[in-house]
């Protein structure tokens, strides 16, 4: 049989060109390298991922990405260009900052962490082969997966914090990313947090495009987090409104651990946010929730994967989805029961509200178990606005922009209750009403 010779996008082929050209620039030797090599490599067999690949079915990024932009250096201007964040800037936190994906010393908060923080700059981590980077990788689930190889191929800088035993850090760490520039770029920043057993922490990410050019993001956040552990998590992606924006949050649970996790999505022109994460350890517990709002032409797609590999652990997902304009969403929510993992309480629910006769939204919700002994559900709903309320509110003096604001508020609420930090939860309300605000 002739052999086939698949035929590739110039972005695939840009990209086997850059990675050839940096590879031996990139931080990092021996395992590092290797690793570089072999999640290249499952790029090149597999290339951009398509409506064939099924986890990738509704975000077609073979077809969206005509070229690849290159690498994003360290910018000239990187403090000022850090300086025009403005996300959860009254948010009393330690700030880490990022510019282009490249961690700016000067404008982040390294000589005052909390005590039981220690911060290695990824770059110099990666150059020296850090022993604490043996955990990376550690969530097997998501494993093949594009986005996340990529950022494995390419990652030049972000940031390997630890979290000493026993530690209550009484600050949050904010994880600030800010991305501009005039000419197209991409970045693929990584940040490894490794929670020790006992330690509990809070942690935001903000994610803001400021200049004009239509970059390329790619970030990591890895979590690996040890036994007795309490860890509560705030996302928002307010990127530019050309960007192409993919993220990963890959979390790994111990014994008797606490996650509570939120995702707000407000930007780019095409975003993916990728949660996945597996228990490790048995009694430990998940609520995951996320509050979407788009219009125009955007399109977002959130994809998790929840493995549940051990007894005894529950998770509840929550995400809500207001579409307005021609925009599109995309929810793909897998939930996998292992079987060994009896008593696993899992349940997960996707709403979307469209407020526009030409919104779209794709919802698959999955269930793989193979226990028996377990209690999962899950659902999802589409629909409009209910008039009966809009009549009932309109009837009492309210224009009707107002009450369709205060519908949709109550709709998103619900999830953005989620985050425990009440200057977070203002910001993010806040961001809300003004996304109303410009609808109106």
């Amino acid at each position: 049989m002739a052999e086939v010779t698949p035929i590739r996008t110039a972005a695939e082929v840009a990209l086997v060109e850059r990675f050839e050209d940096l590879k031996d620039k990139l931080p990092g030797s021996g395992e590092i390298a290797r690793g570089r090599d072999e999640a290249f490599a499952l790029i090149v067999a597999a290339g951009l991922p398509n409506r064939r690949v099924e986890e990738w079915k509704y975000t077609d990024l073979r077809s969206a990405v005509r070229e690849a932009a290159p690498l994003a250096e360290r910018p000239a201007d990187a403090a000022a260009l850090v300086d025009k964040g403005r996300a959860f800037a009254k948010v009393d936190a330690v700030r880490l900052s990022f510019a282009n994906g490249h961690l700016v010393a000067e404008r982040s908060d390294l000589a005052a962490l909390p005590a039981g923080v220690t911060v290695t700059p990824l770059a110099a981590a990666l150059a020296e082969g850090h022993p604490l980077l043996a955990e990376m990788g550690k969530v097997a689930v998501a494993k093949g997966n594009f986005a996340l190889a990529l950022n494995s191929a390419f990652m030049m800088d972000g940031a390997l914090i630890r979290v000493a035993a026993g530690t209550a850090v009484d600050k949050a760490l904010h994880l600030r990313f800010v991305n501009g520039g005039a000419s197209p770029f991409a970045t693929a920043p990584r940040v490894v947090i490794l929670v020790e057993d006992g330690a509990s922490v809070t942690v935001h990410e903000s994610h803001e495009g400021v200049g004009t050019a239509a970059y390329q993001a790619n970030s990591v956040v890895e979590i690996v987090a040890g036994n007795g552990t309490t860890i509560t998590h705030a996302r928002l992606n307010a990127e530019q409104a050309d960007a192409i924006a993919l993220s990963t949050l890959a979390v790994t649970l111990g014994a008797k651990a606490k996650l509570t996790s939120l995702g707000a999505v407000t930007g780019g022109s095409l975003s993916r946010h990728q949660v996945f994460l597996a228990f490790a350890g048995e009694h430990s517990s998940l609520t995951l929730g996320g509050a979407t709002m788009l219009r125009g032409r955007q399109h977002a797609d959130t994809t998790l994967v929840v493995d549940h590999a051990v007894p005894h652990c529950d998770s509840r997902e929550l995400f809500k989805t207001v579409i307005d304009g021609e925009a599109t969403g995309v929810f793909q929510g897998k939930i996998i029961v292992r079987p060994d993992a009896q008593k696993t309480d899992g349940r997960m629910m996707s709403a979307a509200l469209l407020l526009s006769e030409t919104a779209t939204m794709n919802n698959k919700p999955e269930l793989e178990i193979f226990a028996d002994d377990v209690q999962c559900a899950h659902g999802a709903t589409c629909g409009q606005l209910d008039e009966d309320l809009l009549f009932y509110l309109t009837a009492r003096g309210l224009p009707r922009a107002m009450a369709e604001a205060l519908l949709v508020q109550a709709f998103l609420g619900e999830a953005l209750e989620l985050v425990e930090d009440e200057a977070v939860r203002e910001e993010l309300v806040a961001r809300a009403e003004g996304w109303l605000g410009e609808r109106a």
